[in-house]
């Protein structure tokens, strides 16, 4: 990767360190724009969310364990979280296997997003892991006007994140 910030050891999978390309992003930072796939052909990106406080959970791949557990809690509290609340779960899957997840799951809260293309999202927002060329778990919390509330970075791939200090800092929000 050229031009880039490459942080060697900021994660580890299996326990294996690797290299996340993109800032560490902090609370108060400005949330960086992306450019997602809603499906193969929309594309969407930070302002089509604008006015709405956005709860983003990155996930490696919803194919696996953990990622699943992740998008069902959040699609069970984004049912609580009023018409103010968008939550989006971003992975590199494509958008055919995210759709498939979310049917045989019965999400239907929570908005899949999908990086697979130029991996836009993950190095702007620090999580994409260079090694796998996927994107590293984590939480963000952004405001209505993209400013970053709370950030949660995972350093093992396979931990769960804290959902009740995500959840509470949205409550703060909402």
């Amino acid at each position: 990767m050229t031009n880039a910030t490459l942080r060697k050891g900021a994660a580890t999978v299996g326990g294996q360190p690797v290299t996340l390309v993109g800032p560490e992003l902090k609370v108060g930072d400005q949330a960086p724009d992306f450019k997602l796939n809603k499906d193969l052909m929309t594309e969407v990106t930070l302002a089509d969310y604008a006015g709405k406080i956005k709860l983003i959970s990155v996930v490696p791949s919803v194919d696996t364990g953990t990622c699943d557990a992740q998008t069902r809690r959040f699609n069970v509290e984004a049912d609580k979280l009023g018409d103010n609340v968008v939550v989006l779960t971003v992975s590199v899957d494509l958008p055919f296997a995210q759709a498939r997840f979310c049917g045989a799951a019965g999400i239907d809260r929570v908005v899949t997003l999908s990086d697979y293309k130029n991996r836009d999202f993950g190095k702007a927002y620090g999580v994409l892991i260079d090694e796998l060329q996927l994107d590293q778990r984590a939480i963000f919390l952004v405001d209505a006007n993209n400013t970053i509330r709370y950030v949660e970075y995972l350093v093992e791939m396979k931990e769960h994140p804290n959902y009740e200090a995500a959840l509470a800092a949205l409550k703060e929000l909402a």
